[in-house]
């Protein structure tokens, strides 16, 4: 893949910016860090795989924007492509892809973006992964497949050449095995059980004949009971006949008996009535004088009101005079208190100003003070200025001294509490985490047996489903062979139904029949009828019998799903515990190094030979201090003497401030007295002689000629309320008058109705008397029938618990039967599970870490090694050389007196130079990242040939920061001399002096409108 044209908008510190790769081989992009060097890298990934290092997609979109595109054009295998990807906030991304062809570009957009994204990939053969591994040096990466462990290196280097596809068809072949392992024992298990379940076979068949004979003898005496049932429930039916009747004409007397005493109380009820409309009717007289009284109160009540109403507009008005008088009273009285005010103001301002003034004499002698204390400061202050850098200079050696003592503390509690919480954690944690660990993997071990239970579980429920469906099909069959001798049985009886003199044919050869062959076709057909209904009863039974059984073995397997659902959490875990168990060994070893350090520090604070330079320096200062003979302490004790005399200063502005207040004083008090006088003659005034009072005279004047009584009219108003009872009594004599007929005529009515009903009760009580005297007659067999019935439902008990053993037993022989079948098909079974047992048991070892995956990382490391020092070479002058080492003898060899040699796998890395081999860590950094660009360079150019495609650019971030001259030197040869592997080779730095190192270069800036790019052939 070749750049040729980026562009873009948006996208992370960019707004807008665009370059033109064309012709560029070798460039460098630089610029301040933060710039944005990065950012144009991550964009060409973004384009074309969809990956950034935003934690959201959203993030990318420039701060305060709202899109985000990148544009990209590059070449690939003599093809120009291009990709456009963008995406708006809140919305979903859109991906664009084309192929140059002509004077434009061809679309080679899918329908979505998944399915354009994996076009992509089918073009470029390149993935995300393949990429940051191979083309992109990544910052930070280089020294990555280095640091690792031996044992990491390995699982690093799988995972580069994505080996962890063989991880998972090992994980898949083992799961398989195991279920193969289950499923071998279990039918091994199920094979025995059956083994034992078919010898009982001819004792349940023996058990079914008896059950079958006393089934018969149960049937025919509960026939017997029937019939005489039948006899006691048809007499029991008269006696209840008669029962209903006689509750019937009961009710219908206790009816009629309430409705004659509802008659006799409405009678006398209304001859009460009668009663009350006669006596009222002889007070006419006296009623009628009171109607004719409370109409006099009426108009005597009227004339009051209108005097109230007089005296009510008169009253409101002079309050409302009063209200106005009041008001312009309150304004003049507050005038005169505001002036009063500030008489009394103008008097304390007099007498305060008088005081200041008398202290004329103690304000001088206080400015004398003053100026004695101002040259006394002046003469410490002359010294204080000589002083001050050597104060400061000690101030600041005390403030170093206190800081290195403070960072030798800290450092000295840091190791003791690092140390502390290392045992700690060490006492703490390691049995805690042993004793987990042991927990897991017994835990792991029980569900592992569940699981092979639970299997189990779900065989025997498919095998009782099967069982259902057959018995289910039985039953229909069994349901159509009735409904068929049915219609038989309506055919022959229907001449008889119809009481013809011949018999009808025979339903199966239409020939016909006489009394005799008749009656043996009946008794067949009815003989099958009985034996299917038997036959369905029995498979109705199984099949709930089954239901259950199934629904028991559902709760079951749930039951066991919900244990073993921890399995895989629980695997994991026991992971986690032996990698921190591994971890707490090597704690040991730092914490003996962390005690080191703490004596260390600890004789250094003891003897106090950190800091002798700083003692010295503070001895010299304190002695030319004491030469100088200057005390801080005197000079604050001046500074406050100062402070204290500073008033008689402030004092003598006031005195000149009283006394322009005092002349000021002299002319105001005057003119306040005489306004005082003026406001309290208009208020004497205005309670006189105003038009206001004049008017509230006049109106308490029209108030006496009212002359309105309160009292008076009260009193009227409670008569009149009294005799309004005299209304009440005049209409209600009215209604007595017109009532008093109606009230005769109902009476009579009443008194024919409760003769009638008289004689309907006598009716009544006879046809009780008959119906009582028929029921004495006939017995109650209501205690014969609730015996009969108890010993039928007994028996019918008794029969179910015999039918049920029948099907139960029925049921067990269907079963044998079908284990028999089964059998012989699990053998089958068997033999199969055996031979992919060993299939995968094999597939599960080829897939594993020591298979496959060895295999091809032990082809790959030579090539590995050989590319890595051909690369090395260039970059060390080849003084350096890599060797991969992936086996070494282990300690308990080494030391064994025996010939036998055990070896252990590893990917340890001998790096050799002029003085021999060393360990990676004793190299300086510029040599250690020589190493880890062969290395890595190397790796990407294998990573590219095995994602089946050639690397023609390479992308080096930040990889000058470690070396001195002589190594960028190198490393820039080096790049130089792989060049012409590479179309392209992009190097980002931040170092200035490397530009012109490259034949070209794209400087990045960033200002207030984001990142810039420049690019400088």
């Amino acid at each position: 893949m070749i750049p040729k044209y980026l562009t873009l908008k948006n996208f992370l510190s960019y707004r807008e910016a665009s370059i033109d790769f064309t012709g560029l081989h070798t460039a460098c992009i630089c610029g301040p860090n933060g710039a944005g060097k990065t950012s144009l890298l991550e964009a060409i990934a973004w384009s074309i795989w969809g990956n950034s290092r935003a934690s959201t997609e959203e993030d990318i979109i420039h701060v305060g924007e709202k899109e985000v595109r990148v544009d990209f054009t590059f070449s690939f295998h003599g093809n120009t492509y291009r990709v456009i990807r963008s995406r708006r906030r809140g919305q979903s991304p859109s991906l664009e892809f084309q192929v140059a062809s002509g004077d434009g570009f061809i679309a080679l957009t899918e329908k979505g973006v998944r399915a354009t994204q994996q076009k992509i990939l089918e073009h470029v053969k390149l993935d995300y992964d393949t990429f940051v591994n191979s083309a992109y040096l990544r910052q930070g990466r280089a020294d990555e497949f280095m640091l690792k462990r031996a044992t990491e290196r390995k699982d690093l280097l799988a995972n580069l050449l994505k080996l962890e596809k063989y991880d998972l068809l090992a994980d898949r072949a083992k799961e398989r095995t195991r279920e193969l392992k289950a499923k071998v024992e279990l039918l091994e298990q199920n094979l025995e059980s059956v083994r034992g379940q078919l010898e009982e076979k001819e004792a349940i068949a023996t058990k079914q004949t008896d059950l079958q004979t006393a089934l018969a003898q149960l049937q025919q005496q509960q026939e017997g009971d029937k019939q005489q049932l039948q006899q006691f429930q048809t007499q029991q039916h008269h006696r209840q006949t008669w029962e209903k009747l006689l509750q019937g004409q009961q009710q219908q007397r206790g009816n009629l008996a309430r409705e004659y005493r509802r008659l006799e109380r409405e009678l006398a009820s209304t001859q009460h009535q009668q009663n009350e409309l006669a006596a009222l009717t002889e007070q006419e007289a006296e009623i009628n004088a009171g109607y004719a009284n409370f109409h006099n109160l009426q108009a005597t009540e009227e004339t009051l009101s209108a005097k109230f109403q007089s005296h009510q507009s008169a009253t409101l008005r002079r309050r409302q005079l009063a209200e106005q008088q009041r008001q312009q009273l309150y304004g003049l009285e507050k005038q005169l208190q505001q002036s009063q005010a500030r008489l009394d103001s103008l008097q304390q301002q007099e007498k305060e100003t008088q005081d200041l003034l008398n202290k004329r004499g103690d304000i001088e002698a206080g400015l004398a003070q003053l100026e004695a204390a101002r040259n006394r400061l002046s003469e410490l202050d002359r010294l204080h200025l000589e002083a001050a850098p050597l104060l400061q200079q000690r101030q600041k050696l005390q403030l170093e001294l206190e800081r290195a003592d403070a960072r030798l503390g800290a450092r000295l509690n840091e190791l003791n509490s690092s140390v502390r919480q290392l045992r700690q954690t060490q006492q703490q944690q390691q049995p805690k985490l042993k004793k987990e660990l042991e927990f897991a993997i017994e835990r792991i071990a029980e569900l592992d047996n569940k699981r092979v239970y639970q299997n189990r579980v779900r065989e025997k429920g498919q095998e009782r489903h099967r069982f259902i469906e057959s018995l289910a099909s039985n039953q229909r069959e069994y349901e159509a062979k009735l409904k068929e001798l049915d219609q038989k049985m309506h055919l022959l009886n229907q001449g008889i139904e119809d009481e013809t003199e011949e018999y009808p044919p025979c339903p199966l050869c239409d020939r016909p029949l006489d009394e005799h062959h008749w009656h043996l076709v009946v008794d067949k057909h009815q003989s099958q009828q009985k034996e299917l209904r038997d036959l369905l009863w029995v498979a109705r039974e199984q099949l709930t019998i089954s239901e259950r059984e199934i629904e028991v073995l559902r709760d079951e397997y749930r039951q066991i799903q919900r244990e073993v659902c921890q399995y895989d959490e629980l695997r994991e875990r026991r992971g986690r515990l032996q990698a921190q168990l591994d971890a707490m060994d090597k704690d040991e070893e730092r914490v003996r190094e962390l005690v080191l350090e703490a004596d260390e520090i600890e004789r250094s604070l003891h003897t106090g030979d950190y800091a002798a330079d700083l003692y010295v320096e503070i001895n010299n200062i304190d002695r030319q201090l004491q030469e100088l003979n200057y005390d801080e302490q005197d000079r604050a004790l001046a500074r406050n003497e100062e402070k204290r005399w500073r008033w008689a200063e402030i004092k003598k502005g006031e005195i000149k401030s009283a006394e322009n207040r005092m002349a000021k004083i002299n002319l105001q008090r005057p003119e306040l007295e005489q306004q005082i006088a003026i406001l309290q003659q208009q208020f004497d005034d205005e309670q006189t002689n105003s038009e206001l009072q004049r008017q509230i005279v006049a109106i308490d004047n029209d108030l006496a000629e009212i002359n309105y009584s309160l009292e008076e009219h009260n009193n009227v108003r409670s008569e009149l309320r009294k005799s309004q009872f005299w209304l009440t009594r005049n209409e209600k004599l009215q209604q007595a008058k017109q009532q008093y007929p109606q009230i005769s005529e109902k009476i009579n009515a009443l008194q024919i109705s409760l003769d009638k009903m008289r004689q309907d009760l006598g009716e009544i009580d006879a046809q009780i008397s008959l119906l009582q005297k028929q029921l004495a007659e006939a017995p109650d067999a209501s205690g014969e029938i609730e015996i009969l019935e108890r010993k039928m439902q007994q028996r019918r008990r008794e029969l179910d618990d015999r039918l049920g053993s029948l099907g139960r037993l029925q049921q067990q022989l269907q079963h044998l039967e079908i284990l028999e079948k089964q059998s012989q098909q699990q053998r089958k079974d068997l033999q199969a599970a055996r031979r992919k047992y060993r299939v995968y048991s094999e597939l599960s070892v080829a897939f594993g870490k020591k298979g496959i995956q060895a295999l091809t990382i032990e082809n790959l490391l030579p090539q590995l090694e050989a590319e890595t020092n051909q690369i090395l070479s260039r970059l060390s002058a080849n003084q350096l050389h890599v060797q991969f080492v992936t086996q070494k003898p282990t300690k308990k060899s080494k030391s064994s007196k025996k010939k036998t040699v055990k070896t252990i796998e590893t990917l340890d890395i001998l790096i050799a130079d002029s003085r021999g081999t060393r360990p990676y860590e004793t190299y300086s950094g510029g040599e250690g990242f020589r190493v880890n660009f062969a290395i890595r360079l190397a790796l990407s150019k294998l990573l590219a040939q095995r994602a089946g495609t050639a690397l023609q650019m390479l992308i080096i971030d930040e990889g000058f920061g470690t070396q001195d001259v002589e190594g960028c030197d190198r490393l820039i040869a080096a790049i130089n001399a792989i060049s012409s592997d590479f179309s392209c080779i992009l190097t980002v730095t931040h170092m200035a002096h490397l530009r012109e190192a490259f034949q070209a270069r794209i400087e990045v800036t960033k200002n207030a409108e984001g990142s810039q790019l420049n690019l400088f052939m």
